[in-house]
Order: structure tokens, then C-alpha cells, then sequence
């Protein structure tokens, strides 16, 4: 019979261990602003901009202009992101935060810097340095893109 490695052997598994801890404890401080992670990385994406077209922001996001049509509905709707239409093209709008968004974004900023600090804060300044090391030579090698929001 042949050996089966088991979970732990499998550097997936610690990587989905830590991520999975510091995605839910995220999700669970935005909640409390009465937003999801994936509303708080559209919102982060916009943060300084004077309007982006919603395909711009789709490809700097690494999702779908279908994703981006729904995050951006529930932020409207939420009264965090408003739309403008185009004056020289009537199919096309911008997005941008209101200005309840661009007061909120700063305060879940401060949510994911504790968060950082309350899982990575164990590590040694340079144990912390060498892990975002070998994960930024990981995202580049492998070429990956897009914003996790999931």
C-alpha cells in the first residue's frame, strides 16, 4: 500500500490554516461596519480616485465586470459608492465613493492593520519580513494577480 501523506505534510495546508484564521477574524471586524471583505477591497480600490470606469477597476481587481456590477449595487445602495454617467458616452459611468464611503475607508483600514498586527505581531520583525518575502516571490513567480476577497 502506498504511503498517504497526511494534511500537515502539504505547505497548502499551513498557508489555508493562517489564511483562513485572519480572513475570518477580518470578516468578522468589517461586519461590524456593515461590510464584507470583498466590499472592503472595492471600496480600498477607489479610495483616492476621482471616478473609475467599472471594466477599469474589474481588470486592477482581477474580477469580472459581473462581480463588479454587484459589489457596486450593494455599496450604492448602501450609500457608499455613487455613479456617474458619462457625459460623452450614455452606456458608459464612473464609480466613486461618497462621502460616507471616504470617511468609512479609513476606519477599516485601521481594522486590517490590527488584524495584521494581532496574527503576524507573534512574529519577530524579521520572521515577519522573510514570510512577506517568500509570499511576494511566490505571487510573482507564479504570476498572480487580482485582489483575494474570498
Amino acid at each position: 500500500m502506498a504511503k498517504v501523506s497526511a494534511l500537515s505534510d502539504h505547505t497548502g495546508y499551513w498557508l489555508r490554516l493562517v489564511s483562513n484564521a485572519v480572513s475570518h477574524a477580518f470578516a468578522r471586524k468589517v461586519a461590524g461596519e456593515q461590510v464584507t471583505v470583498a466590499e472592503w477591497a472595492f471600496m480600498r480600490a477607489l479610495h483616492g480616485g476621482e471616478g473609475v470606469a467599472p471594466s477599469v477597476l474589474a481588470g486592477d481587481m482581477g474580477m469580472t465586470r459581473g462581480a463588479i456590477s454587484k459589489l457596486a449595487d450593494r455599496l450604492e445602495a448602501k450609500g457608499l459608492v455613487a455613479r456617474t454617467d458619462n457625459a460623452r458616452d450614455r452606456r458608459a459611468h464612473s464609480l466613486a465613493l461618497t462621502d460616507a464611503g471616504r470617511a468609512l475607508v479609513p476606519r477599516l483600514a485601521a481594522l486590517a492593520d490590527r488584524n495584521d498586527a494581532e496574527f503576524f505581531g507573534v512574529l519577530s520583525r524579521e520572521e515577519r519580513h522573510a514570510l512577506e518575502r517568500a509570499l511576494a516571490a511566490l505571487v510573482e513567480r507564479r504570476g498572480l494577480k487580482g485582489v483575494p476577497v474570498d
